[in-house]
Parts: C-alpha cells; sequence; structure tokens
C-alpha cells in the first residue's frame, strides 16, 4: 500500500515545506486547511483546499473546517474491508493515507503572563486531534505524524519502499496518542486551576523528557528526567549546565535539595548538600564568608558534596570551593574569572539557575506501589508560625536568629530531624533517626564544643522531656518546636530548671 493522498494541517510549519515537495514530487495529493495552505502554496506546492474536499466552507472563524465525514471516512476505512471500501465509494470519499497534524500552540499560549482566559479557551485543539486520534487508531493503513522531528524518517522509508514500514507507523501512532494525552493533560490542568479545584476526581499531568540518565539510584536501575511542561524558572529542571559530567539521578535528587534550601535566604547564603540532607548552611555579608561558615559547619560531609549558593561567584569565592571535591556547585551566575578557576576540575559540574519564583504552593508528587500521594508544598516559615515563648525566659537577641535560621534549616531535613545552629550557622544536623532524642544526640555529638551556646531546632513536638536534658546537658540555650504534646510542661519545667530558653512554633514541619 503506498501514498496517494496526504493531509496537512500544522501550528509548527518548521520544515513543512520541504516535506510536502518532497511528497508531491512522489504524485501525492496534498490536502490542507487555512494558514497550512498558504504557506505550502507560497512555497511553491499545490494544494487542494479542505472545502473541496468537504464540499462545505471553512466557518465560526476556522473553528469547523476538518469535522466532515469526507475526511473522517477517508481516515477510519479498513482498506482490506469491502463494505468500508463500497461505503467510501458510493459517498465518492476517498482514502487519506498520510496525516501530518501538529495542534494549536495552547502551551505556548498559556505560557505568556498577558494570557486572557478567552485567548487560552480559543486556543484548544478540536479538529487536529479528532485527525490525529482518528489517523493514529487506523495505523496500519494511515501513517500519522505529529513532529517535525519524524519527518525525514518517513519521507525516507517512503521513498525507499513506497510505504512506511508497520512498526514505524505504530510508533508514530503512539506517538500520537501521547502527544494528545499531555495537550488534554495541560488543558485540564489549567481550566481546573482556573475553577479553583486543588484535588479533583482524577488528577492528570504530563512530563516532557529532558534527558535520559545513565542509570537511577543505583546502576542496575534505568532513568530518565522529566520535566513540566511549564517548569518555573526557579528549577533544576530549568538549570543550565555551563560545565562538567552528565547529571545523574542522585545528583538531580540533591540539587532540588539544595534550591529548596536556597529559597529560604534572602542574605548572602551557602548550602551543602548530602544525600538530600543539609551537611552545613552559612550565611553572611558576602558569599565567600557564607561558604566559608557552610564548610566550617560539617568539613568532612561536604566532600562529595553539592553546594548552592544564592549570589554569584566571584574569583575569591570559586578559588575556595576548588579546594574541595564537589560534584555540583549550583549559583545564578559566574565571573568569568570564577569560570576559569573551577573549570579546570574537568567533571565538577557548574549550574546556574534564576532564583525569580513566586511563593506560590505547588502540587508535590510522590508515588507509591500503584498510587500517589499529592500535596501542597511546604512553604510555610517563621513569620507564618504561631511563635510564643512558653518558658520564663525570654530569648536574647542573638538567640532569636539562631533559632530563626535553626526552624528555617530543619525544616528540609529528613524526619525525625534537630539542627543545631550558632552564629549564622549549622554547626549539627541529626537527620533521619527512629526516635527525636537520638537525632539531637547525632547532632550534638556533631557540634561538639560548639554546642555551647547554641540553638537547637526540632521539626516536630517532643514526646517527652529527654531531648531538653540532652540539651542542657550539651550547654544549649535556646530550643524552638512546634509544642502540641500531651506532656508539653514537662519539657517546659525542665528548660526552665535548666535555664533555656524555648519557643513553640505551632507548626510541624514532617520531612519523610
Amino acid at each position: 500500500m503506498t501514498i496517494k493522498r496526504a493531509l496537512i494541517s500544522v501550528s509548527n510549519k518548521e520544515g513543512i515545506v520541504p516535506f510536502a515537495k518532497e511528497l508531491e514530487a512522489g504524485g501525492v495529493e496534498i490536502i490542507s486547511t487555512g494558514g497550512t495552505s498558504r504557506v505550502l502554496e507560497e512555497g511553491g506546492v499545490n494544494v487542494t483546499g479542505i472545502s473541496e474536499v468537504t464540499g462545505f466552507p471553512e466557518i465560526l472563524d476556522g473553528r469547523v473546517k476538518t469535522l466532515h465525514p469526507n475526511i473522517h471516512s477517508g481516515l477510519l476505512a479498513i482498506r482490506e474491508r469491502e463494505s468500508h471500501m463500497k461505503e467510501l465509494e458510493k459517498q465518492a470519499i476517498k482514502p487519506i493515507d498520510l496525516v501530518v497534524v501538529n495542534l494549536y500552540p495552547f502551551k505556548e499560549t498559556i505560557a505568556k503572563s498577558d494570557t486572557t482566559y478567552e485567548e487560552a479557551v480559543e486556543n484548544i485543539d478540536i479538529g487536529g486531534p479528532s485527525m490525529l486520534r482518528a489517523a493514529a487508531k487506523n495505523h496500519q493503513y494511515v501513517t500519522v505524524v505529529t513532529d517535525p522531528e519524524d519527518y525525514e524518517k518517513v519521507i525516507g522509508e517512503w521513498k525507499e519502499a513506497g510505504d512506511v514500514k508497520l512498526e514505524t507507523k505504530k510508533q508514530l501512532a503512539a506517538k500520537v496518542f501521547r502527544h494528545t494525552a499531555a495537550y488534554d493533560a495541560l488543558i485540564a490542568h489549567y481550566l481546573t486551576e482556573e475553577t479553583g479545584e486543588r484535588y479533583p476526581e482524577t488528577y492528570t499531568v504530563t512530563y516532557e523528557k529532558k534527558q535520559d540518565l545513565r542509570y537511577g539510584e543505583n546502576p542496575h536501575q534505568q532513568a530518565a528526567f522529566y520535566r513540566e511542561p511549564l517548569v518555573p524558572t526557579c528549577s533544576i529542571a530549568n538549570a543550565i549546565q555551563l560545565h562538567g559530567k552528565e547529571l545523574s539521578y542522585n545528583n538531580i535528587n540533591d540539587a532540588e535539595a539544595a534550591l529548596g534550601m536556597m529559597k529560604e535566604f534572602n542574605q548572602p547564603a551557602a548550602v551543602a548538600v548530602k544525600h538530600m540532607n543539609p551537611c552545613g548552611i552559612g550565611t553572611a555579608d558576602t558569599i565567600f564568608d557564607a561558604f566559608g561558615k557552610a564548610f566550617e559547619a560539617d568539613p568532612v560531609s561536604i566532600f562529595g558534596g553539592i553546594v548552592a549558593l544564592n549570589r554569584e561567584v566571584d574569583e575569591e569565592t570559586a578559588e575556595k570551593l576548588k579546594q574541595i571535591f564537589l560534584e555540583i556547585i549550583i549559583a545564578p551566575s559566574f565571573t568569568q574569572e570564577a569560570l576559569d578557576v573551577l573549570t579546570e576540575k574537568k567533571n565538577l559540574r557548574l549550574l546556574t539557575i534564576s532564583l525569580e519564583e513566586t511563593a506560590e504552593a505547588r502540587s508535590k508528587i510522590t508515588t507509591v506501589h500503584g498510587g500517589a500521594l499529592i500535596q501542597d508544598e511546604d512553604l510555610k516559615g517563621f513569620l507564618d508560625a504561631d511563635v510564643r515563648v512558653v518558658t520564663k525566659r525570654e530569648p536574647t537577641e542573638q538567640e532569636w536568629e539562631d533559632l530563626k535560621l535553626g526552624w528555617k534549616v530543619v525544616k528540609h531535613v529528613k524526619s525525625n530531624a534537630i539542627v543545631l545552629t550558632k552564629n549564622e550557622m549549622t554547626i549539627g544536623v541529626g537527620a533521619g533517626q527512629m526516635n527525636r532524642v537520638g537525632a539531637a544526640k547525632i547532632a550534638i555529638e556533631q557540634a561538639g564544643e560548639k554546642a555551647e551556646g547554641s540553638a537547637l531546632a526540632s521539626d516536630a513536638f517532643f514526646p517527652m522531656k529527654d531531648t531538653v536534658e540532652a540539651a542542657g546537658e550539651a550547654g544549649i540555650s535556646a530550643i524552638i518546636q512546634p509544642g502540641g504534646s500531651i506532656r508539653d510542661e514537662e519539657s517546659i519545667e525542665r528548660a526552665d530548671a535548666l535555664g533555656i530558653t524555648m519557643v513553640f512554633t505551632g507548626m510541624r514541619h514532617f520531612k519523610h
């Protein structure tokens, strides 16, 4: 079976004229619509207008042009079924053997900040998906192309054998249904957001492949990296890699964790991450000093880690970064001098990322076997909490600063989590423990003598007073925690007895 008749109607005109010329040179009749027809004719291609095929004009400002039996019967007829072919002959309908369609630019339309609701709705394609689905359903007989990247392969097979291979037709059909499903998912998401529904009866999302990965968490696991069609500006999925090896699955997870922590800070800040937990965070008046504090917080764990900075990296900071083995450095920008220093390490990945983003809560999806959990991002901070001092002693000005830093950081540490802070830096992190006092002991051990006079932040309440007692033994002077335990009074009384000031936030920050 050969291609005798093709229908072309594309929003993306890239490469369509030379593709159509190849078809025309091979004796294929070209049917086309509206804007595509004009482009083809201007390119020297003979075109049969859609109205000549349907016997009906394009109406309603082009909303109705291809939704006609003369089109869809030509697409859906089973060529080997005698009754179908007789019906076509009776109705004077010719089969269509090739469909080349891509859809109205709905994604591009809603990506514009000034797009109105009416403009978005007008860019919902109806006829295009209908033709694509009809052709893809009947792919044994109809070749269907929606991606300009496939033009060369289709032309090549057709010129070689007079038709496109069945295996290729199947692949193209599958691609069509992925394309239309993604298109519909984006429309559904947009309209659902417009209605204000947060968690509707069905939840459909779509992602576009950014890259294949060498492997997943471990070498025996295959993996790929996908991103949202309208990816947020401040996102690892939108990062630009300037240098270094290809990102791995674990790199991307760690980089995402580092970016989430970096977003907490307005002042110059440096975040060092290992296995999605912070191993050191520092703030200062300059990014050089901020990184110095992040490094000092845990000079052992930072080895092989990821560093994120929220200011441009200059030559002085680059020289300090270069002294350590790091997997990735993330920053809004690098000076040329800094790049000259850091690119001497050929495997070091350098990423730039925009820090501009609204504080709008987005949905986070976590898959479970056979399902998914969906929740809003945890964007609540110190100013959103119901902060109150529950002990007799009020925090000093320095203790307040240490408590605020600890509360920012502990939100990003795997539960059960305890973070010790002092003088604009973390000094101890206890992450992912099965009991809270165990997390406290790890953080205190890491801090060592620095624990004296530091602040302790806990992601959830103390079920008993043992964490307060451990803090007192280490010389910790201030504690911030959500409160809410039935045994809160025991912890408060013990803090008072030890001279520790304690603040309740009324807000938990579990991170599993």
